[in-house]
C-alpha cells in the first residue's frame, strides 16, 4: 500500500513539474517581448494561416512562423482578421493575436480643401495613400463637399468621391431650404454656382457675405459679374488656376465662363466650395455694395458706387507703387 502510495506521489509530482514547465513554456511563448523595436502597421491579408504567418515574419512581428502558429495552437480564440492593422513596438505573440482577432483597424483621413476644381481633388486622392483605384471618370464640378474625410486601406477612391458628393447634397438641400427670401438665384445649383466664385474670391471667412451680396446685387441690376476666377477657370481649361496674374487681354478671352464677357451666372460651378461659402450665397451681408477692389492686406474694400470705386482702385494702385516702386504687370487692380 505504501508502495502504491509513493509511486502515485511521484507521478503526481512528475505531472505536476510538467505542467508547471508547460505553463512556463506557454508564458514565455506568448508573453516575451516581440522582435519589432518599432511600432509597425501591416496589411494583414486575407488567406491562410500560413500567409499570415508568412506575412509577420516578414514584418518582423515574429521570430519564426512556426512560433506563431503554436501560438494559435495555444490561443484558439475566435479567427484571425485581415486589414490594415497597427502594431506596438516589441509586441509579444498574445498582443499580436490579440490585435489580430479584435483590433480596430487603422483608419487614414484626407481633405479635401475649399474651392479645388474636381480636377484638383482628383489629383488630391491620387495621392493620397491607402485609396485603391483610379479616381475618375470624374463627377460634375461643384458636387463634391470640401471637408476631412476618414477612410481604411483599400476603399476606392470612387467609393470616396461619392461620399463627398452625397455629403455635399445632403448640406446643399438644408441650406436651400433655410435660405433668405429674395435671392436672385432660380435653384440650388445657381447658389453653388455663385458660391464657388465667392470662394476663390477672398480668403477672409468674414468677406464671404460682403462679396456675396456684391454679385447678388449686379445680378439684380443686370450687371455683368465681372469676376476674375471665371476668366482663371476658362482659360486652365477647368484647372482653376492659371499660375500666372490675369491680363487685360485675358479677360477678352471667348468663354461662356468669362463673366467680363457674359451677363449672369456662368454655366457651371468653377469649383466645389465649401459650405461656408454656400450659406454666405444664401444668407449675404445687408449691403448695397457693388463694387470692391483688394485692399493690399489680403483684404477687399467695398463701394457702393462707381465713383467710389475708382477711389478706392486709385489707393489701391497708389499702395502698389509705394511698396513695389512701380505698378507691375498690365496693372490689373483686382477690382470688381
Amino acid at each position: 500500500m505504501r508502495g502504491w502510495a509513493g509511486r502515485l506521489f511521484l507521478i503526481a509530482l512528475v505531472l505536476n513539474v510538467t505542467l508547471n514547465g508547460l505553463r512556463m513554456a506557454r508564458s514565455h511563448l506568448l508573453e516575451w517581448p516581440g522582435p519589432n523595436p518599432a511600432p509597425v502597421t501591416l496589411v494583414v491579408p486575407q488567406g491562410s494561416t500560413a500567409e499570415v504567418a508568412r506575412v509577420l515574419r516578414e514584418a518582423g512581428l515574429v521570430r519564426h512562423p512556426l512560433l506563431f502558429r503554436l501560438a494559435l495552437w495555444l490561443e484558439p480564440d475566435g479567427p484571425l482578421h485581415a486589414g490594415e492593422l497597427a502594431f506596438p513596438a516589441h509586441a509579444s505573440l498574445e498582443t499580436v493575436l490579440g490585435i489580430l482577432r479584435h483590433g480596430k483597424p487603422v483608419e487614414h483621413h484626407v481633405t479635401i480643401p475649399e474651392g479645388l476644381t474636381v480636377a484638383e481633388v482628383a489629383a488630391l486622392l491620387e495621392r493620397a495613400p491607402a485609396l485603391a483605384g483610379p479616381a475618375s471618370p470624374l463627377p460634375p464640378e461643384g458636387t463634391l463637399l470640401p471637408a476631412t474625410y476618414a477612410y481604411l486601406w483599400g476603399t476606392p477612391r470612387q467609393t470616396l468621391l461619392a461620399r463627398a458628393a452625397a455629403a455635399q447634397q445632403k448640406a446643399l438641400e438644408e441650406a436651400w431650404k433655410n435660405r433668405a427670401p429674395g435671392l436672385p438665384l432660380a435653384s440650388p445649383r445657381e447658389a453653388v454656382i455663385l458660391a464657388s466664385i465667392v470662394e476663390r474670391e477672398t480668403a477672409k471667412p468674414e468677406e464671404r457675405p460682403l462679396i456675396a451680396a456684391v454679385y447678388l446685387n449686379r445680378l439684380r441690376q443686370g450687371m455683368r459679374l465681372d469676376a476674375d476666377p471665371t476668366v482663371a477657370y476658362a482659360l486652365s481649361e477647368g484647372q482653376g488656376r492659371l499660375g500666372r496674374p490675369l491680363t487685360r487681354s485675358d479677360l477678352a478671352a471667348p468663354s461662356p465662363f468669362n463673366t467680363y464677357r457674359n451677363s449672369g451666372l456662368p454655366p457651371a460651378p468653377i469649383g466645389n466650395p465649401g459650405l461656408a461659402a454656400i450659406l454666405a450665397v444664401l444668407h449675404p451681408a445687408p449691403s448695397d455694395a457693388l463694387y470692391f477692389v483688394a485692399d493690399g492686406k489680403g483684404g477687399h474694400v467695398f463701394a457702393r458706387t462707381l465713383e467710389e470705386h475708382d477711389r478706392n482702385v486709385a489707393r489701391y494702385r497708389a499702395q502698389k507703387r509705394s511698396a513695389a516702386g512701380a505698378a507691375g504687370g498690365d496693372g490689373r487692380e483686382e477690382g470688381r
